[in-house]
């Protein structure tokens, strides 16, 4: 549906923890100037964690309305509660997103039959286009490609950010859902060589900082130039690293703010970067080119 460098958008707020609808609209100008290929509104790095509902709404809503149909948006809508991913979704489908990323239920465990039937009461309840995302490093449950196979034969269910980073998972999903599916990198360091496999993108952390650069990458991997896509990955990869020394997204909001791009707020129980990795940091904005 979307192909190429698509944004894990952070979501902006004043020091106090409010959200900041102007650097908001900064951001997005940021994407749309720079060739970003969608925005995913209230992901992981969005602190969809920390919105209450109706804030998580809210934000949708302003991020398609600063978008101005420059550039689609995609809205982060998964839950733990089968039920609250329906609500989030009709919100995000109201208020004109282009499609919803629904995660993997956190903490409750389910089993394979579980999230088929979640995501198949999603699909059913809401029509909107749908893209599954798999990351048992922070739901502590893995969907498997067999189960993946089989959601791929819902119609508006058409692709899925795979976070885990094994290659052997991307072949399988690739091989097991032919052209039903598009399939997404959700991992910075390994975006490169799952798109060169057959890939359409990646939904990126990365690309908050480095747009262009992202941009130009992912065009050249799905378009098979393997030395461009190389050269260009490995300036980005101390980004695609050091973005990750604390959780994510504590270290792409201090990079955004040394960029000049939003304050330092974030929510609890997320802090502000630890002082250690300060220069970690900034050497690796330095590397990309980003400051």
């Amino acid at each position: 549906m979307f192909h190429g460098s698509m944004v894990a958008l952070v979501t902006p707020m004043h020091e106090d923890g409010s959200l900041d609808g102007v650097a908001l609209q900064r951001l997005v100008d940021f994407h749309a100037d720079n060739g970003t290929r969608a925005i995913i509104a209230v992901g992981t790095t969005g602190e969809s964690a920390t919105l209450d509902f109706d804030e998580h709404c809210d934000v949708v809503r302003m991020v398609v309305e600063l978008a101005k149909g420059r550039i689609p948006v995609v809205a982060g809508t998964g839950s733990n509660s089968t039920q609250e991913a329906i609500e989030l979704t009709r919100c995000a489908e109201r208020d004109g997103a282009e499609a919803c990323l629904l995660v993997v239920p956190y903490y409750n465990k389910p089993t394979q039959e579980g999230l088929y039937r979640h995501f198949r009461a999603i699909a059913e309840a809401v029509p909107i286009p749908q893209i599954l995302y798999n990351v048992p490093g922070r739901t502590v449950c893995d969907m498997q490609s067999a189960t993946v196979a089989r959601l791929s034969e819902i119609p508006n269910i058409v692709g899925i950010k795979e976070a885990t980073g094994d290659m052997g998972r991307a072949r399988e999903i690739l091989d097991q859902c032919d052209d039903r599916l598009d399939v997404y990198s959700g991992d910075d360091a390994t975006a490169m060589d799952l798109m060169l496999l057959g890939g359409k993108g990646v939904i990126s952390v990365t690309a908050n900082v480095a747009p262009a650069a992202m941009r130009d990458m992912c065009k050249a991997a799905i378009g098979g130039d393997r030395d461009t896509a190389r050269e260009i990955n490995d300036r980005l990869m101390p980004l695609h690293r050091d973005l990750f020394v604390e959780a994510n997204p504590i270290p792409v909001k201090w990079a955004l703010e040394e960029m000049g791009m939003i304050e330092g707020g974030i929510r609890l129980p997320l802090t502000r970067l630890s002082p250690e990795f300060h220069d970690t940091v900034r050497n690796a904005l330095r590397h990309a080119g980003a400051v």
